[in-house]
């Protein structure tokens, strides 16, 4: 379900990119820290699909939440002249290496099970074809 989710967000991204006008470059600030904290969200999502943890809401609310605060901090830095978007990209870059680990760990952990049940496998295989032979 979560998937499918994915592929039609993905699918609806894509068209909206397509059809959208250029970005100002006075409004590339804010496009960029907001989708840095959208796709820190999306990672802390999908490690907590992984992890068994996922709420809808949470992720939503975070989602929206993030991007606003990411964007009213530019704005902010912008009128004080100081550079505060830059804390929340060093934060959000952050949690989502911090959210790819996890996602790593998970993909990295079900592959070397999947080998190792593989070899246990071959192994019995190979007892039982031993011991027909010895008979």
């Amino acid at each position: 379900m979560v998937f499918i989710a994915i592929v039609i967000g993905c699918v609806i991204g894509v068209i909206a990119g397509l059809n959208a006008p250029i970005i100002p470059y006075s409004l590339s600030g804010y496009l960029a820290i907001s989708i840095i904290a959208a796709l820190d969200s999306v990672f802390g999502g999908i490690s907590s699909v992984l992890k068994g943890e996922f709420d809808l809401k949470i992720f939503v609310s975070g989602f929206f939440g993030n991007a606003i605060l990411s964007i009213l901090l530019t704005y902010l830095g912008e009128r004080l002249n100081v550079d505060i978007y830059l804390a929340a990209i060093v934060v959000f870059v952050g949690r989502m290496f911090v959210n790819l680990a996890i996602i790593r760990r998970y993909y990295i952990d079900k592959w070397t099970e999947k080998i190792r049940k593989m070899r246990e496998k071959k192994e019995i295989e190979n007892k039982n074809n031993s011991k027909t032979i010895k008979e």
